[in-house]
């Protein structure tokens, strides 16, 4: 088929949809069907196993629930979503300027606090010429009623009052607090440091930039209300939150803070308020290190409606590296982070946990910040703000704030060691933190809790704070005065510099074999129509059809996303290198069905079939060439990218390769082209190791199976199991199956049992098992055989993966093998779902933020698979040993404050929006004070206790999906004008009112009032009394209740015209409150 042809199907398709009913009845129809055929698929669809035991789906927390859901599902399966092409804000802002310099000691030249913190940093982001990459933003001073949102006037009064102190008033002042100094230029500095951090974030949310970095000093995260400290006057990012929350309407703010001093003043500061969460990793030593309070340890979770919105994550020894860091990100810091769904996050970025740095006396390297900044860049659309607060250790410093600003600019990150265990002492301050707030966040569900008597495998877990010996600083035994010279930790001055200096070597040498190399593109594409001549003859039907990969293309036509790319040709893979995994006779078979007549296809296709399946292996005499199209295009993939020409790479193509075996093909599969690609990337280029991540819905058998004693390639399978049911319908894709021999715990499969499975499953099984085992495994390339079949729609898969949540995993990938990561296209059938979810991963792949994503919370059973992955694989993963018993505390009964997941005015937005089946356009006007509508409607948390594992209602889905990005799912365009819009009546004295009943049988479900008499009836789903009603009266034009659409029975179509709006708005006041 030519792509006019295509093309004319597609607007065939479309016609054939104009007289197709409301959206709430296409959902209703999905019920109805459910109800009829169970959970039997169409014999066309089948790929193979059975189906027999899915009853046992609904034997979790509500049978009628399940059903409710999963038939609302079935519905959503009718309906197109309609993605939104991506719009992404690019741009990193980048903010300095000399007048940071002017706050120094004037008596202790070499204090650590001083202006080279920002000029080597600014020299060292311009030597890898990574300023004039960036949009500069000037800087701005901030204004007293800034300061007034977290200092106190007298404060102010101070501050200011140091300019036209001598210096030895100035000394004076200065032993009145902790760690602190003063220059006539402090308030002017502080004050601009503070404006422009405030600045910056405002930047951000204009969306004249995506993301940025604040290079300024004073730091500010130690400055309390009512006092200076720790180098510290104004707290720069606490003011910069509030602010966001009192004054710009945001409702989630995420804090990061992973300066190795505590920011006890940021904690203070939002001890009650949710609306930003703090999360803090610092040295603590059981309270023993500064800033020696007893609140900066893990039982310190916030107050009053702010509980559980503060976490502390103490460090209580030194040497902590990258290996401690990155599991206190993936078991903590992440699974939190996206629970919460921050509208912005603020990073108080502190380098003075990098190796070398004498305060911090821990071993991060600088490299590690940038995987740090790229974790978070997943959340909230991109929108991160860096801004500096310590690290004393300039060269590693200066390296940790270029590696940050690269990574913020989307530059792949540096490649790390491999992840090593993580040291006992980290492990229970996670486990700690996890055992404390598990009660309020339920991410943090992946540990067993013991019973009273029970103790945990790690001493330090059973215990609760404080440690006996321990002094903390308090008000009671404040000094009169501190000293004017620093050089804590240190007795003497010398002894901090020595301390700073003798790391030089080693932090040279971190920088000497760090690669800062970019390809010149940055992703590559390979396809070609000529693949879409493998068909199943006299089965046009067969869900492996050729318009899967012309759907894929004309989505990234559609989106610009070619433009973008490196487009490749497509070339045949050579015998010898199908031979790579492929047997010599497979392949000479494979040839020979070029030639084929009919009836010898049907004996090739009945010679693979395994008694039971359904045909999954189809050929016609253009197969051969196909697959090996297939192949040969991945390959000129792995050449562009392991040549250096692109960064990461896509490949569209089919027939599919991983059911492939050996010496046989299976499952739509012939070559297996992904299996391939490893060999070909070992033996050309000398790759080391692949991880081979397969997320098609279907166990990658024929993969498990070539590697599966090849320690050469780590291999993870996210698939549907069904106990062995589903297909290939082998327990070879059980959790138990860990390779063989060398290769043991380098395969791992993540089984779900029954359907449904979706976002937050896929993303919990990425945060607790891929990516702690990927940075443990350390991959130098990533290969993705990416089937879209669990994507919601699927007729084979029965999932529910978002094309957002395609996305994310793409992104969490991206962070390995710096960004050498390739995504070939295996299964998907639904050509809606599969095309948005393929063009997702390609826009993530070119830098473009994660969508929008809301938490919910994973199903029980997917909870129960992880934790049997994780109790298998950690004894072969040292990153897995947080899978154990603890103890867990009771959550304490406060007023908090569990923002809903859906409010009227969510409900309201979304009905707006489908009665009229309008695009909705991209917000890009910036309001000072934003409206309860604001970017804060995309998602929340159900503050600290998280989501629910099930929607409620079908609206609430819909705006799930709403939030994502689907600009609206509709089954007909709604017709601008129509003659029988003269037939309606002015409304009745009065109004509407969308809760009276149907005037026949009383009910309130789902009613229609009919504009021309306003007599209200039910709707052809509960009793039809409304279509009676249009027949008898001739009255065809009716608004719904449900949704606010408005139907013409003459037309059959939907209407949109401004005469409907004196009706819509009186039922929009009836049922919100509120006018449209």
């Amino acid at each position: 088929m030519s792509e006019a042809e295509d093309q004319n199907q597609n607007a065939g398709a479309r016609k054939k949809t104009e007289n197709k009913p409301s959206l709430a009845e296409v959902m209703q129809k999905g019920t109805e069907e459910k109800k009829k055929q169970g959970d039997e698929r169409d014999a066309s669809h089948a790929v193979g196993g059975t189906e027999d035991h899915k009853e046992d789906i609904h034997s979790e927390d509500s049978e009628t629930d399940e059903e409710e859901y999963n038939m609302m599902i079935a519905g959503l399966s009718e309906v197109a979503l309609l993605m939104k092409k991506p719009e992404p804000v690019f741009g990193t802002g980048f903010l300095y300027d000399e007048k940071f310099t002017l706050h120094k000691n004037d008596w202790q030249s070499n204090f650590p606090e001083k202006p080279a913190r920002v000029t080597s940093p600014y020299k060292r982001c311009c030597d890898l010429d990574l300023v004039n990459r960036c949009t500069r933003i000037e800087v701005q001073y901030g204004t007293e009623d800034q300061v007034l949102l977290q200092h106190s006037q007298r404060q102010i009064d101070i501050l200011q009052s140091v300019t036209e102190m001598d210096i030895n008033e100035r000394k004076s002042l200065s032993t009145k607090y902790d760690s602190v100094y003063f220059h006539q230029e402090t308030f002017q500095t502080a004050m601009l440091a503070m404006g422009s951090t405030v600045e910056m974030m405002e930047q951000i949310l204009k969306k004249n930039v995506r993301n940025g970095f604040v290079l300024a000093r004073p730091p500010g995260h130690h400055a309390v209300t009512e006092e200076f400290c720790g180098f510290s006057f104004f707290n720069n990012v606490a003011i910069a939150a509030k602010h966001a929350v009192d004054n710009l309407g945001l409702k989630r703010v995420l804090i990061v803070d992973w300066d190795v001093h505590h920011g006890q003043a940021t904690q203070q500061m939002f001890y009650n308020d949710p609306r930003v969460l703090y999360f803090s990793i610092h040295r603590y030593e059981y309270g023993d290190y500064w800033p020696k309070l007893r609140e900066s340890d893990y039982d310190f979770i916030g107050d009053g409606e702010g509980k559980g919105f503060n976490i502390n994550v103490p460090l209580n020894q030194t040497g902590i590296g990258d290996s401690d860091y990155l599991a206190i990100l993936q078991q903590i810091l992440m699974p939190v982070a996206y629970q919460y769904n921050p509208e912005l996050v603020l990073i108080s970025s502190g380098y003075d946990a990098a190796v070398g740095c004498p305060e911090g006396e821990m071993m991060v390297t600088p490299a590690a910040y940038a995987h740090f900044i790229h974790m978070l860049s997943s959340l909230a659309e991109g929108r991160v703000c860096a801004v500096l607060e310590g690290g004393y250790n300039i060269k590693s410093l200066s390296e940790g704030v270029a590696l940050s600003v690269r990574s913020l600019l989307g530059d792949p990150c540096p490649m790390l060691k491999p992840t090593t265990e993580p040291s006992d002492s980290v492990t229970e301050s996670i486990l700690n933190v996890i055992k404390c707030l598990s009660p309020y966040w339920t991410c943090l569900c992946y540990q067993s809790r013991l019973d009273e008597d029970e103790p945990c495998e790690f001493d330090g877990v059973n215990s609760d704070p404080p440690k006996d010996g321990i002094v903390f600083d308090t008000p009671e035994n404040k000094p009169s005065e501190y000293p004017l010279t620093y050089t804590y930790p240190y007795n003497v001055e010398q002894e901090y510099i020595q301390a700073e200096s003798k790391w030089n070597s080693t932090i040279d040498s971190l920088i000497a074999e760090t690669s800062l190399t970019v390809p010149p593109h940055r992703t590559c594409l390979v396809y070609d129509k000529g693949m879409k001549a493998h068909r199943a003859i006299g089965n046009p039907g067969h869900p492996e059809k050729p318009e899967r990969i012309s759907r894929i293309y004309d989505k990234h036509r559609d989106w610009g996303l070619l433009e973008r790319c490196l487009q490749l040709k497509c070339r045949l893979a050579e015998p010898e290198e199908l031979e790579l995994v492929h047997s010599e006779k497979f392949i000479d078979q494979m040839k020979k069905t070029e030639t084929f007549t009919p009836e010898e296809m049907s004996d090739f296709q009945e010679a693979f079939t395994i008694p039971g399946e359904k045909v999954p292996v189809f050929v016609n005499n253009d197969s051969y060439i196909c697959a090996r199209m297939a192949a040969g295009c991945t390959l000129n993939v792995i050449d562009c990218v392991l040549s250096g020409q692109a960064r990461n790479g896509v490949a569209i193509v089919r027939p599919p390769g991983h059911h492939a075996e050996c010496e046989k093909p299976m499952g739509f599969c012939f070559f297996n082209s992904v299996a391939i690609a490893a060999k070909y990337a070992q033996k050309k280029f000398g790759v080391k190791k692949v991880l081979l991540l397969d997320w098609d819905v279907h166990h990658g058998n024929g993969t498990q199976h070539m590697f599966y004693e090849d320690p050469s390639v780590l291999y993870i399978s996210l698939h549907r199991y069904d106990g062995g049911f589903f297909y290939p319908s082998s327990t070879d894709g059980n959790y138990n199956m860990v390779g063989r021999k060398a290769s043991l715990g380098f395969n791992v499969n993540i089984p779900w049992h029954y359907g449904g499975k979706g976002d937050a499953e896929y993303l919990a099984a990425f945060q607790q098992i891929v990516m702690p085992i990927a940075y443990e495994y350390a991959p130098d390339l990533v290969l993705v055989s990416a089937g879209f079949d669990a994507a919601i729609g699927d007729p084979l898969g029965g999932c529910k993966v978002t094309p957002a949540g395609y996305g994310h995993m793409t992104h969490m990938l991206s962070g390995l093998a710096s960004g050498r990561v390739i995504v070939v296209l295996e299964g998907g059938y639904n050509l809606v779902s599969m095309a948005n979810s393929m063009a997702t991963c390609t826009s993530v792949l070119l830098g473009d933020p994660a969508p929008v994503w809301r938490y919910e919370q994973p199903q029980q059973i997917a909870v129960m698979t992880i934790c049997d992955v994780l109790d298998t694989h950690r004894s072969y993963w040292k990153s897995l040993k947080f899978r154990v018993g603890i103890p867990v505390k009771e959550k304490e009964e406060s007023s908090t404050n569990e923002e809903e997941n859906k409010t009227d005015e969510d409900i309201s937005k979304l009905s707006d929006q489908l009665s009229s089946v309008s695009v909705r356009e991209p917000n890009t006007d910036f309001e000072t004070k934003q409206s309860e509508e604001s970017m804060a409607e995309q998602g929340s948390s159900n503050g600290a206790e998280g989501g629910s594992d099930k929607f409620s209602s079908n609206k609430e889905l819909l705006k799930h999906y709403e939030d994502q990005g689907v600009e609206a799912m509709y089954a007909v365009e709604p017709l601008k004008d129509c003659k029988h819009l003269d037939e309606v009546a002015p409304l009745p004295e009065g109004g509407l009112n969308v809760n009276d009943p149907c005037e026949e049988c009383e009910a309130k479900g789902e009613n229609w009032v009919c504009l021309v008499c306003y007599k209200v009836y039910c709707s052809r789903y509960v009793k039809e009394h409304m279509v009676k009603h249009g027949k008898e009266a001739k009255h065809p034009v009716v608004l719904s209740y449900a949704d606010l659409s408005v139907w013409c029975y003459e037309c059959d179509n939907y209407l949109d015209n401004e005469k409907l709006k004196p009706a819509k708005q009186s039922a929009h006041k009836s049922k919100f409150g509120r006018d449209l």
